[in-house]
């Protein structure tokens, strides 16, 4: 463990560059095969559907990581960024976790976790366990890299778990990271300067739990208009709907304390 977290050794998982991607992706995939024996199924932006490529356009899932089955093909459920509990997971951790149908289990306790749901979960999450690193990115991105047994029976991995957890953690943050660096549109607009007084107003007031029309009222608007602010405010910040718009402006401070 101590060699494979030397800054040196995580250098054939970075990528700087379009062409890095695919052996920086066929390195982490041996890498964590030689440490634990897992499979590994990464996404750089649980919020969509579209998958890694590398600079040819081939799937990185299937090319790389050998998902090809039909089944297995993760990807492609449109549904399973809202469905699966590893997604939802996610979302309120940011630490690596294993989980199965019993729990989730991270190093420290989260009460969150403890609150989702785990009915069905073979069918939502498409796996009996996994060993999961959600990867907290700029603009309220969220990217997750889950390790799986390649025996679909298995539902314990707490030994894995607590033997390569953070080492496992650190090479996918790494790999995913210098991913969206080198793959991420250009964006029109900085960040600081992206929303408007009446965008971040409206934005305030829906984190609160305003509908449009509530809000209309509040701030002496039409329904229309508030829609307005809040779609334009989406288009700024790149997100694909109303949470994910929410959940951008909160990551990057706009919303503040509402009084």
């Amino acid at each position: 463990m101590a060699a494979i977290l030397n800054e040196a050794a995580l250098d054939p998982f970075r990528v700087t560059e379009l062409a890095h991607i695919r052996p920086a992706a066929e390195a982490l995939r041996d890498a964590v095969l030689d440490l634990c024996g897992l499979r590994t199924a990464i996404c750089h932006n649980i919020a969509v559907q579209e998958p890694m490529r590398d600079a040819d356009g081939a799937v990185l899932a299937s090319e790389v990581f050998g998902f090809t089955d039909a089944e297995a093909r993760w990807w492609q459920f449109p549904q399973l960024a809202l469905s699966s509990p590893l997604a939802s997971a996610c979302r309120v951790e940011s630490e690596p976790f294993w989980c199965n149908a019993g729990g989730f289990h991270p190093r420290t306790a989260n009460p969150l976790l403890a609150a989702l749901d785990l009915a069905h979960f073979r069918e939502r999450a498409l796996t009996s366990a996994a060993i999961v690193v959600p990867i907290h990115l700029p603009f309220g991105q969220i990217a997750a890299s889950s390790f799986l047994s390649p025996d679909p029976a298995v539902e314990d991995l707490s030994a894995p778990f607590a033997a390569h957890g953070e080492t496992l953690a650190l090479c996918a943050r790494t790999f995913i990271q210098g991913y969206v660096k080198v793959t991420e549109r250009r964006r029109s607009t900085l960040p600081g300067a992206a929303l408007s007084k009446r965008e971040v107003e409206c934005l305030r007031w829906a984190a609160a739990g305003k509908t449009n029309d509530e809000i209309g009222v509040i701030l002496s608007l039409q329904r229309t208009t508030v829609r307005f602010h809040i779609r334009a405010a989406s288009r700024k910040l790149n997100a694909v709907n109303r949470d994910q718009t929410l959940f951008k402006a909160a990551q990057l401070g706009f919303l503040g304390m509402m009084r």
